[in-house]
């Protein structure tokens, strides 16, 4: 054989691995990567979580524009830990709240009570969802459990 065919045949192995590798990683990519979250980092963004909100995808409910401060939603106590001219928006698409129980509860507080205004059938009801934001500014063992509960009912929302 010649150091040409030689060469040839080595792209031609080469470039036939390459293609099989892309056919077997789309057909992974097909079968299971829509129950898998991906590897490095995800990012739930259903119709009900703070980046959806973030995103201003749908209109705001009329109970609560995009221009609400925490402190008139939330009332004087959230004033007390965060910002009092901090706006639902800012808090939805706080970027801060990991390892940060306080911000995460204030990000999935603000998302769920925007649900409990747009989505029917939200598991809770926007009393309910101040008085779990009022409960976790007692410590922050408090705050991550109520941040954590409200986070699966914004993922599980629809």
């Amino acid at each position: 054989m010649s150091k040409e065919t030689v060469n040839c045949c080595s792209s031609l192995s080469q470039l036939g691995m390459l293609l099989f590798l892309i056919i077997m990683l789309g057909c992974f990519a097909s079968s299971s990567m829509a129950a898998r979250p991906a590897f490095l980092f995800t990012r739930h963004r259903g119709h009900c979580t703070p980046q959806y909100w973030g995103s201003r995808r749908e209109e705001w409910p009329k109970m609560v524009p995009q221009r609400s401060t925490v402190s008139k939603v939330f009332g004087s106590r959230a004033t007390e830990r965060f910002r009092s001219d901090m706006t639902l928006l800012e808090a939805a698409t706080r970027n801060d709240d990991v390892g940060n129980a306080y911000a995460s509860l204030l990000k999935q507080s603000s998302a769920a009570l925007l649900n409990s205004y747009a989505r029917v059938g939200y598991p809770y009801k926007a009393w309910e969802i101040k008085i779990l934001l009022l409960q976790g500014l007692i410590s922050q063992k408090d705050a991550a459990q109520q941040a954590q509960i409200l986070k699966k009912a914004n993922e599980a929302c629809s």
